[in-house]
């Protein structure tokens, strides 16, 4: 994608059977892989033997913790978050862990994730006393856990669960405890992994932070399931309630790295079956076809395959640079692409290109792109989304626009072939989305409209 949808966060918890590990350690290199979730602040909470140690601050996790030293950051226990703000400001203060002392004693929560009534809950826990130290909706659950706290971690979890609405993949320590906290719907990925020789467990949005601590894959957790894992292992409490699971599809279009499996899908095969999708839903003449990269390059891949066009490389991306879409301010993402994508004019000049995206939301890194090929020689410029018009907002922790900023909403077909100044554009279809998707299990309500519950007016 041009840098046009933003998530929250990721989240990651580390429970090591030695009481004199350093799991903060693991959580350092978790939230490596999980970078690209959230790139605006990061943060670890460690566990030792029941009191916190939070460390938190605005940036990447290389540069929040540069200077640390692990070994004066004891717990076996710790949890770390990664995140962008699509809820609450983008200060330090919100950065999360987020922390709270109650009759469970001291406890640090990890969210991912967004809540559509996080304004009801605040009022209401506002007007019984309840004070706020961010502007987080991860705020209100914290507050609505430790509640029930005097009759234990669960109860108080589960007196959250029946109060909060939308999106949250939770990790959580407490005592000597960590836990992982899934949503009714599982609108975003966690799953558990176990460390090498029996060391212990991890918690996880996606399996690639299981790579980086050489962790071996368990399950994922599934929708409603809460999670606890502390000296006598894995304990799982079912749902308390019928769960629906409906998972966030653009994590397999954008979100999530290719080499994560998420709920059993791998991220890159399914990029890759997009893209052979396009190529069967219209037939283009063209010399070579190129992604946007990183995520458009499966996809572009799979174009390819199926199309007989060479796939080959236009488009060269700093490595040195974060993903443009996760920085804060519109101005900022407009600077950052001039320097962040760099042509290869020996590929391009005086040839037809088929440019594949993973999506167009509001088309404005897109149409400067376009651009760029268009000054590097470029014959015809054939845009190819592997995935439907983004039609509808997202409440669910991708920071989609208003409505009105939608390209698909603003514009006919026609108008944003003219805004991207290509010569075609094409979308994949949405029929053609859900034979990629084989099952009805995914959220697709920026697709189509369809929220798998009810959502504010607001948007």
């Amino acid at each position: 994608m041009s840098s046009e949808i933003h998530e929250e966060c990721g989240v990651i918890g580390v429970y090591c059977n030695d009481e004199n590990a350093n799991a903060a350690h693991f959580v350092y290199y978790g939230l490596y892989a999980l970078q690209h979730r959230g790139q605006e602040s990061a943060g670890i909470a460690a566990n030792n033997k029941g009191e916190m140690d939070l460390r938190k601050g605005l940036g990447l996790a290389g540069e929040v913790f540069r200077t640390e030293r692990f070994d004066n950051f004891p717990g076996n226990i710790a949890i770390g978050h990664v995140r962008y703000s699509t809820a609450g400001d983008a200060s330090v203060r919100s950065a999360q862990p987020l922390a709270a002392f109650c009759r469970l004693g001291e406890i640090a929560l990890a969210h991912n994730g967004n809540l559509v009534n996080a304004e009801s809950l605040r009022d209401m826990l506002t007007d019984e006393g309840g004070i706020f130290h961010t502007t987080s909706d991860s705020e209100s659950i914290l507050n609505l856990i430790c509640q029930h706290g005097a009759r234990g971690i669960e109860a108080g979890i589960k007196n959250a669960m029946s109060l909060i609405k939308g999106a949250y993949s939770l990790v959580i320590t407490t005592a000597d405890k960590l836990i992982g906290v899934r949503d009714p719907y599982g609108f975003h990925p966690l799953c558990i992994g176990k460390l090498q020789n029996e060391a212990g467990y991890v918690l996880a949005s996606e399996t690639c932070a299981l790579e980086a601590l050489d962790a071996d894959f368990v399950r994922d957790v599934e929708p409603g399931e809460i999670i606890i894992i502390n000296r006598e292992g894995l304990t799982v409490i079912p749902p308390s309630s019928v769960c629906r699971k409906k998972l966030c599809v653009f994590e397999l279009v954008y979100f999530a790295r290719p080499d994560s499996i998420v709920d059993g899908v791998s991220v890159y095969d399914f990029r890759r079956r997009c893209g052979m999708k396009l190529a069967a839903q219209r037939k283009i003449e063209a010399d070579v076809v190129m992604a946007v990269p990183d995520s458009g390059i499966p996809a572009a891949i799979g174009y390819a395959e199926a199309s007989g066009i060479p796939y080959g490389e236009g488009l060269i991306k700093n490595k040195y640079m974060g993903r443009t879409f996760i920085l804060p301010v519109q101005k900022m993402r407009d600077d950052a692409v001039r320097i962040k994508l760099a042509t290869i004019k020996h590929n391009i000049e005086n040839k037809r290109l088929i440019i594949i995206d993973d999506s167009i939301v509001r088309g404005t890194t897109l149409r400067r792109i376009v651009k760029h090929l268009r000054d590097a020689g470029a014959k015809e410029i054939h845009v190819c989304s592997a995935s439907p018009e983004v039609k509808f907002s997202c409440y669910f922790g991708i920071d989609t626009p208003h409505r009105e900023k939608l390209i698909a909403v603003q514009k006919s077909p026609e108008e944003i072939r003219e805004y991207l100044e290509a010569d075609s554009v094409t979308y994949l279809s949405e029929e053609s989305l859900r034979e990629v998707c084989e099952q009805d299990l995914y959220c697709k309500a920026c697709f189509d409209g369809n929220y798998p519950m009810e959502v504010p007016a607001s948007l």
